[in-house]
């Protein structure tokens, strides 16, 4: 028998690495529209996604989604809104492999520090202007004021932030190459946790007293 050649074999070695590393699979069929949730509300996200609607039951509202065309609510410490059309929101995504989310920023208000691990994301900007960045693995921050019609995009997973220097009200539409890309608020996370993360551990990491530790998590304890 023949042994593969060099060529073949480092055309394989690439093509199972490109198959490792892209967001979500892709589709073997022409539309898998996610099944109605359970009796207690939630599926279990299954690779490759949720489960499918059986085809003659799919309607054409299964592809569409309204839920943006409003504004969210900004009346909160962070005057933000998100308001997310991923897979939960909008059923017709499934196995496509995309989402779109729609942001909501008062005047000074911020989408605070978060990542997404399963997806870049693109920040387009329809209305006012923000302050756009992400700090890099090797701790380097990238910025940019971002303006209606222009865009700004974050690699997947680095950590970001959306921030409203305008004097008014800003909007942006986010697109992320996941349908359920995910988030992780850092501050949230971190001092917010359930179990807590002991105050000792968080007070050696950010190099401040344990006294400081308490105050911030009562900043996110829930209840």
């Amino acid at each position: 028998m023949s042994r593969p050649s060099a060529s073949l074999l480092l055309l394989l070695s690439a093509a199972t690495l490109v198959a490792t590393c892209r967001g979500d699979p892709e589709p073997v069929q022409d539309f898998c529209v996610a099944a109605p949730l359970g009796v207690e509300g939630k599926v279990s996200l299954a690779f490759p996604g949720l489960p499918c609607k059986p085809a003659s039951t799919v309607v054409s509202d299964d592809f569409f989604f309204a839920a943006q065309a409003r504004a969210a609510s900004t009346d909160n410490p962070n005057g933000a809104g998100v308001t997310p059309g991923n897979v939960e929101a909008f059923p017709g995504l499934n196995t496509l492999g995309l989402s779109l989310n729609r942001v909501d920023l008062a005047p000074g208000g911020v989408n605070p520090l978060h990542t997404h691990p399963r997806s870049a994301e693109l920040v387009h900007v329809e209305a006012g202007e923000m302050l756009v960045g992400f700090v890099s693995t090797d701790g380097k921050f990238y910025s940019k004021v971002v303006q209606e019609g222009e865009s700004f995009v974050i690699p997947r997973g680095m950590m970001h932030f959306q921030y409203n220097v305008g004097a008014g009200a800003a909007r942006a539409m986010t697109v992320f190459n996941s349908q359920l890309p995910g988030v992780v608020l850092a501050a949230q996370s971190v001092f917010g946790a359930q179990p807590e993360i002991p105050d000792a551990v968080l007070a050696k990491s950010f190099q401040v007293d344990a006294e400081i530790i308490k105050l911030l998590k009562s900043k996110f304890r829930k209840g």
